[in-house]
């Protein structure tokens, strides 16, 4: 009886986990079906190694889908055509651009899409496309490979270039050059070069320890300088003391001047009119003297009109 009872535990245990199972398939299954994706293909000029089916496409790092079909184009057989599937909820622009990124460990690929700036407007199929078209643009680690020869032919072109330079030839020209240098260091250090720029540098050293002195001992340079600039300080000083004393005498004798332009100035006005005439009437006596003097000395004796 215990043994059939531990049957019925082990299959209702087993019939409990099943149904989980199948409520879980379930439940991805409604999370996968309710997301909605849009189709986009992208054209590769080169290989696609490391790219498969159902391998993750990414917008910015982010993933939004992944690749459904992976052919080669019918029109140009050097393009691959990668169709993927990407989140409706995600916009692609027209300046967006897409590449493969590999990992090296793994040799896995994935569709990078890169790009796309807000004000872009929509991508959206052009006639006679399927799909829209997001263009293609190669990887850092593509370009390499892609430059990889030129890179490659340049260094063996500079590797020649290299044992072309260092023939025999040039070799021997280097070990004369070599020699002849270390010849003539041996006789500068056989002669007096050493002792005479020694002598030399105890020369400047003294010479330095006059300046020093000469600057710094009592009644020195250094001291007329400090001097020199007092006296210089006085006179900008005095200076300034005699601006200032110029522009008090200056506002004190502003009421005098302004007096003198207003008053004087006028009255001086009428004493040369008043001259003017004095002038005027001498110059006329003058005249009358010329014209007749007794007339000016006795006066006008001529009669004049008498009625009857």
């Amino acid at each position: 009886m215990e043994t059939r009872a531990n049957y019925v535990a082990v299959g209702a245990f087993v019939l409990a986990v099943v149904a989980l199972g199948f409520a879980a398939v379930l439940w991805l299954a409604r999370a996968q079906l309710a997301t909605q994706y849009a189709t986009y293909d992208i054209y590769f000029t080169g290989p696609v190694s490391g790219l498969r089916a159902g391998a993750s496409v990414e917008y910015n790092g982010v993933p939004v889908g992944r690749v459904t079909d992976i052919q080669i184009s019918r029109d140009n057989v050097e393009q691959i055509r990668v169709t993927i599937a990407i989140e409706t909820s995600v916009v692609i622009k027209q300046n967006a651009a897409a590449s493969l990124e590999s990992n090296l460990l793994s040799g896995v690929s994935v569709v990078q899409i890169v790009g796309g700036t807000r004000d872009a407007p929509v991508l959206v199929a052009e006639a006679g496309q399927r799909y829209p078209i997001i263009r293609s643009r190669r990887s850092s680690l593509a370009s390499f490979y892609a430059r990889a020869p030129q890179l490659l032919a340049k260094l063996d072109e500079t590797a020649d270039h290299l044992n072309e330079l260092l023939d025999d030839k040039n070799r021997h020209a280097i070990a004369d050059s070599l020699a002849n240098l270390r010849k003539i260091t041996a006789d500068l250090a056989d002669t007096d070069l050493a002792a005479n720029a020694n002598t030399a540098v105890l020369d400047l050293t003294a010479l330095l320890r006059h300046v020093d002195r000469s600057y710094s001992d009592p009644g020195g340079l250094g001291e007329g300088l400090a001097s020199g600039i007092a006296d210089f300080e006085r006179l900008a000083k005095s200076l300034n003391d005699t601006n200032h004393q110029l522009q008090l005498a200056v506002q004190d004798a502003r009421p005098g001047v302004r007096a003198f332009s207003q008053r004087t100035l006028s009255d001086v006005g009428e004493l040369v009119s008043e001259a003017r005439q004095l002038i005027s009437g001498v110059g006329r006596l003058i005249a009358g003297i010329d014209r007749d003097p007794s007339r000016v000395l006795f006066g006008d004796r001529r009669k004049g009109y008498q009625p009857q």
